[in-house]
């Protein structure tokens, strides 16, 4: 089949007294923002384009067709389709939500309190069908506290433009207008007049809060919170106890958060504490007290207390320790729970307030796991909690957990209708060393067949931005690979949060080329040690990840057989340019500014993964993309996929899918994000000729 080709319109750009040429800027919309709410509006040549491509990733993986059905049928066999979770009880009713064996969205369930009488209060499947829509993106389903409305946030686009219906529960019929253009959030107020949410601005930013009084015109609404900088978005919560509003302003480096009081007829938010640079703070309140979860003069976090916001006296309740990440608080009337991170690994620890005693709950003698606590019930009076865990071979399991006698009963466990037996696998746990001698955390799944003589596949999964962790938890998709020996190893590079704060600000700015470093040195510590050999891993990551994919591919090619990008930030110096786009300005202290800042521009230019192409061979490789996702446009993969065509010296498979009625996360409903797992995995098992 003839390989598409997109047209070349030569374009030189300048920026600090450096010239580059780039000859598919062309695609790239002035409205590009509206081609995401219309995709009516994007430019015919670069639709007709995209549809070549799909066509050529159809043709070259047709042979793959009954493996994805394969594939496909063994991950849904491993899912209980007809499941429900455990309930959780407020103060009227008992709420949980179940799935269907043939729904692709979930059913909310409600039962009152002393009673057998079930109502089916939300259902996915209905609602979209309502809808005719082919993309179905549920953001927030609240329930008003007097268990009377439902609150609930849809994007039918894949754009993340949520729309807003508050409903009457009984008579199924809206009570308000709709408030569209909204970030997909809703907070409804303590006495159910109200809701508040987050609006979007021109450049899809959330930036202003409203209060909306139900019934009224959306016109009306009140704005409460201004956030003027255009680099920070807002959100609105409630507290622990249920007495103030909070508000947060922040982009990814520096916090800043009002209140004001649930019963204040005339909202007027009160600053908590100026922002400063690198700072982060979130305060919550419990008992006639204050905590602050926050990095001022502690890497790692700390949490502070106070008795007062208005004159704050804010004394240690939470010490930092170096490297060790120390996370938020659950509060119940005795008891306090809190999660700390190190080394890759979260542990959970529960202290009893009136002894002032702290231990750690232990779930396995396993070495890597995912341990897991949640609320029972809305009334904190109470000292049974839900607790779980899961690890890379054992499915999640929850127990009902009593804080004070310490007893637990299995309440729920992952059930594998297919079958699964967790002693078929092995999972490790090893550090790497990096190219400046600090130590990697590697993550290692494989089927105790697989052979440990470099013979097998591997796939090398990272992400390693925005202080995001990767959790070492079980994964039923994976199964079909290691299955068929190809291990699966999540590299916890820097860029995460798995080391604590140092390994965030070591893998961002002036320092994001650790995240790739990184990355190699795993790579060929996984050779060296013969979990496989050189030209048999297969790396795979998706948004940042796909940035870390670009950036590795361009600089160590000759260690993969393939590379598996999904929504990839692949042209991320022209993207940093660009201070409209949604994220960009938002996104300066994690990967500089380029237009403003000479070095940060030299340094974005020196590995951003469109401008680094060369003329080599490179691995085969598929690049999935979506056509209304609004957080990685859809130009910066197809710009990378043409400008790899021309350069490329192999004859390996280079393919682009582009999904045209999804957004970042792809599609919607449970079949339709198995699908592109089973095409992701399906493209591995070709290339590793095991099919």
């Amino acid at each position: 089949m003839k390989i598409p080709h997109l047209k070349k319109k030569s374009e030189i750009k300048t920026c600090h007294n450096i010239s580059w040429e780039d000859d598919y800027s062309w695609i790239h919309q002035d409205d590009i923002l509206e081609v995401l709410k219309d995709s009516k509006k994007l430019n015919p040549e670069v639709r007709k384009y995209l549809e070549e491509e799909n066509s050529y990733t159809d043709f070259h993986l047709s042979d793959t067709k009954t493996i994805q059905k394969k594939l496909f049928d063994e991950i849904k066999g491993r899912i209980k389709l007809d499941d429900e979770s455990l309930p959780f009880k407020d103060f009227d009713y008992e709420y949980w939500s179940k799935t269907t064996t043939k729904g692709n969205y979930s059913i909310k369930l409600r039962k009152k309190i002393g009673t057998n009488n079930i109502e089916e209060i939300w259902n996915g499947d209905e609602e979209k069908e309502k809808l005719k829509v082919e993309y179905f993106g549920v953001g927030d389903l609240e329930v008003s506290f007097n268990d009377k409305y439902l609150g609930y946030s849809l994007d039918t686009k894949g754009s993340e433009y949520y729309t807003i219906y508050i409903r009457d529960i009984n008579t199924k019929k809206l009570v308000t207008e709709k408030i569209e253009e909204t970030s997909g959030s809703i907070t409804f107020s303590l006495d159910d007049q109200y809701v508040f949410y987050s609006k979007l601005d021109e450049n899809h930013r959330p930036r202003k809060i409203y209060r909306h009084k139900l019934g009224t015109k959306v016109s009306e609404d009140q704005l409460i919170f201004e956030e003027k900088s255009e680099a920070f978005t807002v959100g609105i919560g409630l507290s622990a106890d249920d007495k103030y509003f909070f508000i947060n302003s922040s982009d990814h480096n520096t916090s800043e958060q009002y209140y004001f009081d649930v019963n204040e007829k005339d909202p007027k938010p009160k600053l908590i504490k100026k922002r400063q640079r690198g700072i982060l703070y979130s305060v919550n309140s419990w008992d006639g007290k204050f905590y602050n979860h926050t990095n001022e003069n502690a890497e790692d976090f700390k949490i502070d207390i106070s008795n007062s916001l208005e004159k704050p006296d804010w004394k240690t309740f939470i010490a930092a320790k170096d490297e060790v990440l120390i996370g938020g608080l659950t509060f119940l009337k005795n008891w306090i729970i809190r999660s700390e991170t190190s080394d890759a690994l979260d542990k959970l620890f529960v202290k009893n307030i009136t002894t002032g005693i702290e231990e750690e709950l232990i779930f396995s003698d396993e070495t890597v796991y995912v341990p897991g606590a949640s609320l029972m019930q809305r009334d904190k009076n109470t000292d049974e909690i839900y607790i779980s865990y899961s690890s890379p071979k054992t499915q999640s399991r929850v127990y009902s957990y009593n804080l004070s006698t310490k007893e637990k009963k299995l309440v729920k466990e992952q059930e594998i209708p297919s079958g699964h037996n967790p002693d078929d696998y092995i999972v490790e746990r090893v550090d790497c060393k990096s190219h400046d001698g600090r130590l990697v955390p590697l993550t290692i799944t494989r089927h105790k067949n697989t052979k440990m003589d470099g013979s097998a596949q591997l796939l090398l999964y990272g992400y390693g931005s925005y202080g995001s962790s990767m959790s070492p938890s079980f994964s039923t998709t994976r199964l079909s690979l290691i299955n068929r020996d190809i291990i699966w190893v999540t590299a916890h590079i820097r860029g995460g949060m798995e080391r604590g704060m140092k390994w965030w600000k070591e893998g961002k700015l002036l320092n994001k080329k650790n995240t790739f470093e990184d990355y190699i040195a795993s790579a060929k510590y996984l050779i060296e040690n013969k979990y496989t050999s050189k030209n048999q891993i297969i790396g795979m990551g998706g948004s940042a990840g796909g940035l870390l994919m670009g950036a590795v591919v361009n600089q160590a090619p000759e260690l993969f057989l393939g590379i598996i990008m999904a929504v990839p930030f692949v042209d991320s110096l022209t993207t940093n340019l660009d201070h409209s786009l949604p994220l960009t300005v938002g996104e300066f202290d994690e990967f500089g500014n380029a237009k403003d800042k000479k070095d940060h521009f030299d340094y974005i230019y020196s590995y951003a993964p469109y401008n680094n192409i060369k003329k080599m061979d490179y691995p085969h490789m598929l690049i999935t993309t979506s056509l209304s996702d609004n957080r990685v446009l859809f130009d910066e993969p197809a710009k990378f996929t043409a400008k790899l065509r021309e350069y490329k010296t192999d004859n390996n498979l280079l393919l682009l899918k582009t999904e045209m009625n999804a957004g970042h996360g792809g599609k919607s409903g449970r079949d339709g994000a198995i699908e592109e797992i089973a095409l992701d995995y399906a493209f591995a098992l070709k290339i590793s000729k095991k099919i």
